[in-house]
């Protein structure tokens, strides 16, 4: 039976390969506020948002967060609505929610501290094999892999590793692969060489082999194959879902909103109006009402019949479009046509009426971002 690629390093190559690629990292590592220290808490929070999100957008975000959260107890105590306020803009909101229910787990059974050990960490609520192989290796100096995209596209390149990395089957090669060339003394700083190494030089588009501090151990650069790797079957396209959006102001200059159920996607998020329609029914809206520019909200351009929507709510809907605007979860793409509204009445059933000086203490999601945009940026001072 052929061995795997890995297994074929004697111990004297092993150790060369972490003796160079430790220099490269002590050399070249980036300066980033979770690696000041080693504090386990700054590591955990840091590895949960840099999941789906880019460094450079994690950073300010992480020092709000840690002003407003400097310890575990803290955080463990904040309101939800606190929390979710802080994370606002960074998406994938059950992140933060896990992460508070993590906090109340080690406020109730280790003191408000973070465990030392590898099943302790895991028991963790929202932390996975990859983050708590972070946080081991990182705070704790456990030889612990911490396996993402950007380690399996390294190692892969590594090893011409051949299984798809899109399969949860796969991760076990990767895993192995990682355990015989992860240095013992330093795993915190071989983990985090991996991770720098695969955002700056072995990148999926044109890696810089000629800048690679491990480009003589590289099979794939030997073989020039670097672009053969990694092997990843391409993922489902996002279920396309077309809304309306209703932007509707009372005489009080107030707008409605309205908070999403407490489970699901964007649980307990506050947006304008929403109502779900066929890709049909958006199409004919779209054609029907043109995307012009924002003009005055006069006699011949408003109707009293809603533009096919909402039409349980009293309002005097503009006969003009707003505009448009798309957005991309991981399994959903929305499409979202806007309209402007007014009304006399509150039904406050329906909704909360809310100024607009006031919205920051609402938690908004990514969409109705961009929905208070559009509406912001169609807006003149002479409508105002």
């Amino acid at each position: 039976m052929k061995s795997n690629p890995w297994e074929d390093w004697p111990d004297e190559k092993i150790q060369a390969f972490q003796t160079e690629f430790l220099a490269w990292y002590n050399k070249e590592k980036r300066n980033l506020p979770w690696r000041y220290n080693h504090d386990p808490y700054r590591i955990w929070i840091s590895e949960i948002m840099l999941q789906q999100t880019r460094v450079d957008t994690v950073i300010d975000y992480f020092y709000r967060f840690m002003e407003e959260f400097p310890t575990i107890e803290a955080l463990a105590l904040a309101p939800e609505e606190k929390l979710l306020k802080a994370w606002e803009g960074l998406g994938y909101y059950s992140r933060a929610r896990n992460i508070q229910a993590a906090a109340k787990q080690l406020l109730e059974n280790y003191d408000g501290k973070m465990p030392k050990t590898l099943d302790e960490i895991r028991s963790l609520k929202g932390i996975g094999p990859y983050t708590a192989g972070a946080i081991g290796s990182i705070a704790f100096g456990l030889p612990e892999p911490a396996i993402d995209g950007n380690v399996m596209r390294v190692v892969s390149r590594l090893f011409c590793i051949e299984e798809d990395i899109a399969k949860a089957s796969s991760r076990s090669v990767f895993d192995r692969a990682m355990r015989t060339i992860i240095s013992s003394k330093n795993p915190g700083d071989f983990n985090q060489a991996m991770m720098d190494l695969g955002s700056s030089i072995c990148t999926p588009v044109n890696p810089q082999c000629e800048q690679c501090p491990i480009q003589a151990y590289c099979m794939a650069y030997k073989e020039q194959r670097q672009t053969d790797f990694p092997i990843k079957s391409k993922k489902a396209k996002p279920k396309d879902v077309y809304y309306l959006a209703g932007i509707i102001e009372n005489d009080q200059h107030e707008f409605l909103l309205q908070q999403r159920d407490s489970k699901g996607l964007l649980a307990s998020m506050w947006l304008f109006p929403l109502e779900e329609v066929s890709k049909e029914q958006y199409q004919t809206l779209l054609e029907k009402y043109d995307p012009a520019q924002w003009n005055l909200f006069s006699a011949d351009q408003v109707s009293e019949e809603a533009p096919e929507m909402f039409t349980d709510f009293p309002v005097v809907w503009q006969k003009k479009l707003l505009g448009e605007i798309s957005h991309v979860f991981s399994h959903l793409r929305w499409h979202v046509l806007v309209f402007y509204g007014r009304t006399l009445s509150e039904f406050e059933e329906q909704g909360k009426w809310v100024k607009e000086a006031d919205f920051s203490n609402y938690v908004f999601p990514k969409p109705q971002q961009k929905l208070l945009a559009l509406w912001q940026n169609n807006r003149t001072t002479e409508n105002h």
